[in-house]
């Protein structure tokens, strides 16, 4: 029998919503405030008495927003596609598949991911220069590919490994090639896995920030969180326009995970085996 949840159990939990969401609700409030209550006492109320859609029009009025919005999406896309394609094959031969050295390979991808951006920036700049990839969708694409990549097989080799092995062993009995039973046996299977990774991938390139602030220069391919930092002026900072910038960014995020948090929980929880 469950055990009914105590009023204790309300208070912390409304306490543990209004921490994590403060950060956000305080931006929101701040994104409609004018301008003369973004200084001074008044910046610390809550609420203001005069809302104003200013600083989100001018958020798409002064300053490319359009044109980040879409360099991120395009980056994001691509680089969450070929990154889950990719490591969907090296994480179902790292599960799946009998051959020496799988514990060196994990280990290695555990620590490429593990390196710190800083320690990398130098070398992947320096290729990315040589071969006239800066101020391009592929110059971020690459080096996106150093946190993407192992994300991507760390969690995928999780959900492949919950696959009962006697699906692959009836598949084989049945005469169906290695690659027949990948895609029509076990890929089907870990989609809740496959679907839960790419959002997650998805995410952490759609918020990168210091490679896309180092390798593309130019206002033509900045993507948003690099175009936010560039908001400020030499004298001033649009604090109006840059909270109005982050609601923009942040609720389309929000209501992805919230559309598919079932899929997303099912995933990490359950991995994926169907009943």
């Amino acid at each position: 029998m469950t055990k009914k949840a105590g009023p204790l159990f309300y208070i912390f939990l409304v306490v543990f919503v209004f921490f994590v969401m403060f950060p956000f609700l305080w931006v929101l409030l701040s994104s409609i405030k004018p301008l003369s209550e973004l200084f001074g006492d008044k910046a610390f109320q809550w609420f203001t008495s005069h809302p104003t859609l200013k600083s989100y029009i001018s958020v798409f009025v002064n300053y490319p927003f359009l044109r980040y919005l879409w360099n991120s999406t395009v980056v994001a896309t691509i680089t969450t596609v070929y990154t889950v394609f990719v490591a969907a094959f090296a994480a179902y031969a790292i599960a799946r598949l009998e051959f020496r050295g799988k514990t060196v390979i994990l280990g290695l991808v555990l620590a490429v991911s593990m390196f710190p951006q800083i320690a990398t920036i130098s070398p992947i700049y320096m290729f990315v220069k040589k071969f006239g990839l800066t101020n391009s969708y592929l110059g971020l694409i690459i080096p996106y590919t150093t946190f993407a990549l192992p994300l991507s097989i760390w969690l995928l080799v999780t959900f492949f490994r919950k696959i009962p092995f006697d699906l692959e062993e009836a598949a084989k009995i049945d005469g169906a090639t290695p690659m027949q039973t990948y895609f029509k046996v076990i890929l089907p299977l870990a989609v809740p896995g496959v679907f839960t990774t790419s959002i997650l991938v998805f995410i952490a390139a759609w918020n990168e920030f210091l490679f896309a602030l180092t390798i593309n220069t130019a206002e033509k391919y900045k993507t948003v969180p690099v175009g936010i930092a560039m908001f400020q002026g030499q004298y001033t900072i649009p604090w109006g326009e840059i909270s109005a910038a982050t609601v923009i960014v942040t609720i389309p995020l929000v209501i992805m995970v919230l559309l598919f948090q079932r899929r997303i929980v099912s995933g990490l929880t359950s991995g994926s085996v169907k009943e």
